[in-house]
């Protein structure tokens, strides 16, 4: 059995919703049904078939060729199969995301990962802003699984965090784990100003020392930590630089907070 592809004919002039385009909604349907499904676009719905060529019988891998950035809500609810963008995505990317795997071969837009439960997501590109956050006016934002950006990552990443973790491997915009309640978010490169904005819960692990620590988080001095190799070990089978770098890790500085909230979160910085 071959994938189930979707191939862009032609670069859309609007945003397009492809959140019908999941492996538990298309499993079981003939080509014909599935090239009938109605996605918005702008303030109308074509075909699947008017944007995309459709072909392939395995609705449990889903593969969407020539993407462009204006393709939002891709994998939008999914609980199982896998999803493979060849290109990029555009906002929302793997909301309400239940369970499976979805990958990106280039970058994505805002919002992606948001308000996620359960599964993968592995971006090898970069990511815009409120990465693994809420919706706006919500307060819990990404709550188990695991995301992974090769790339840079935007303004916001993690914001309300609740649990689950989110590894960066290239540097990540300002307010990085603002308002998180628990969970993890590591970064190797370089992070922006307002660090951990108002968590009560959780843990930053940083790769590189920040330009400032916030002034609302006490100096708690260095540390050997073990769970962090442990943690990290826990990566293994993914596709993230993380899983090799326990040793980079061995060694932190610890500090507590943010004190003007709950303070029981904690920044980790690698000596």
């Amino acid at each position: 059995m071959t994938a189930l592809a979707f191939t862009l004919k032609a670069a859309p002039k609007q945003r397009v919703d492809v959140a019908p385009l999941i492996p538990e909604r298309l499993a079981g349907k003939r080509l014909a049904d599935i090239g009938a499904l109605q996605l918005q676009t702008g303030n109308r719905q074509i075909r699947a078939d008017e944007l995309f060529t459709v072909e392939g019988d395995d609705a449990s891998r889903l593969v969407f060729r020539g993407a462009t950035g204006k393709l939002d809500f891709v994998g939008k609810g999914m609980s199982q199969g896998e999803i493979h963008v060849e290109g990029d995505a555009g906002s929302y990317l793997g909301m309400h995301l239940k369970g499976g795997t979805i990958t990106v071969d280039g970058s994505v837009d805002a919002y992606a990962a948001c308000e996620l439960k359960n599964g993968t997501l592995l971006i090898r590109g970069n990511a815009g802003d409120f990465l693994g956050a809420s919706l706006p006016g919500n307060k819990k934002g990404m709550a188990g699984g695991v995301v992974i950006v090769k790339g840079n990552v935007g303004d916001r990443a993690g914001d309300h965090l609740r649990r689950g973790a989110i590894l960066i491997e290239g540097d990540a915009g300002s307010y990085l784990g603002s308002r998180m309640t628990a969970g993890t978010i590591a970064v190797l490169g370089r992070v922006g100003d307002h660090l951990g904005y108002a968590m009560t819960r959780g843990t930053l692990l940083l790769a590189q020392a920040p330009r400032v620590i916030p002034a609302t988080f006490n100096d708690c001095g260095s540390h050997t930590l073990g769970f962090i190799p442990l943690l990290l070990k826990g990566f293994a089978d993914l596709e993230t630089r993380f899983a090799d770098l326990p040793d980079r890790f061995q060694r932190v500085r610890r500090y507590a907070g943010d004190l003007c909230s709950l303070g029981k979160g904690e920044i980790l910085v690698a000596l």
